[in-house]
């Protein structure tokens, strides 16, 4: 089976069909069969032979290249569109309702019109719908989206100065998490660790997997290690140098050099140091009343009652 990926409208997301029975390349304007009738894309990417199992039977088709006619009537379209929305919006104010209208498309074979909004809750709009329908004599659909595909349809400039990634290649959403900031030893600042979407940044799930992986033997903040020196107490893990920030137990001296009795704080590489077996670092208790190592939940439940709770609020939501 031969299949082209096929972006459809402006977002990134690209959807795979079959183009079996046709002749196209990247780049090329084609009309393809969707779950929304007909729809005018673009091909993204070249033409791959791939076995009929990876995809099944069923999957939609390529129906033609776009003719000169097909791309006039998907630019009248897009021409529509800012009249649709000043139309739409009007009608929200009259209702009163309490959404936020971000896009409106024009489906290519002029049947329906296509709003997508934003709530905060759940909202009646069926009168709307009944008003829009009365006003482009057209079949009408609202979709609530979340924020971040709001920033994925409006597009924008995130704080590295790039354009979005998810307006400008992401295929879709990955689940983020603060547990990934803290990884990285980032601050939780909301400004600093948020997207345009008000959510966090989805970048911070690209380097996770290879800082997951170097944090493996780093010991945490305030264990007690062995370190050629003496025992020694940790204050920061630097992940990236695989180095350990620790303060000697004075009584566990076992190295007085001159170099080393000005300070009691120093380094040491990962592999200089010794994690000790037994931790007792204050931990929740367990079964029979015998401390329990702390578990990632503890030490989320720590954090978010460090700061305060309107960043927390920020940032988890």
């Amino acid at each position: 089976m031969r299949v082209a990926g096929v972006g459809c409208r402006s977002a990134a997301k690209v959807y795979y069909f079959d183009a079996s029975e046709i002749e196209i390349k990247n780049g090329d304007n084609v009309v393809v069969e969707t779950e929304d009738g007909a729809e005018y894309g673009v091909v993204r990417g070249d033409v791959k032979e791939v076995p009929d199992k990876a995809f099944g039977r069923n999957m939609r088709k390529i129906l033609r290249l776009a003719t000169d006619e097909d791309t006039k009537k998907h630019e009248e379209g897009n021409a529509k569109r800012d009249e649709a929305m000043a139309r739409c919006r009007e009608k929200i104010e009259q209702r009163d309702l309490e959404m936020k209208l971000i896009d409106a498309n024009f489906a290519f074979d002029g049947s329906k019109v296509i709003f997508h909004f934003t709530a905060d809750e759940r909202v009646d709009f069926r009168e709307l719908v009944k008003d829009l329908a009365s006003t482009f004599h057209k079949r009408i659909e609202l979709r609530q989206v979340g924020v971040r595909d709001e920033a994925k349809l409006l597009g924008g400039v995130g704080g590295c100065g790039r354009p979005l990634c998810c307006s400008g290649w992401m295929q879709h959403f990955e689940p983020v998490s603060i547990k990934m900031a803290k990884m990285q030893n980032l601050s939780l600042n909301p400004v600093k660790i948020s997207g345009c979407c008000g959510r966090l940044m989805c970048c911070l799930n690209y380097e996770n997997d290879i800082y997951q992986e170097m944090r493996k033997g780093m010991p945490n903040s305030g264990e007690i290690v062995e370190t050629p020196d003496g025992r020694a107490k940790v204050i920061e893990s630097n992940i990236l140098l695989s180095q350990v920030k620790v303060r000697l137990i004075e009584e566990d001296r076992t190295n007085e050099s001159p170099e080393k009795l000005s300070s009691d704080v120093y380094s040491y590489d990962k592999k200089d140091i010794r994690r000790t077996k037994k931790q007792n670092q204050g931990g929740r208790k367990g079964k029979r009343g015998k401390t329990a190592p702390l578990t990632e939940a503890d030490i989320d439940r720590g954090i978010k009652e460090a700061i305060s709770e309107e960043i927390i609020d920020v940032i988890t939501k």
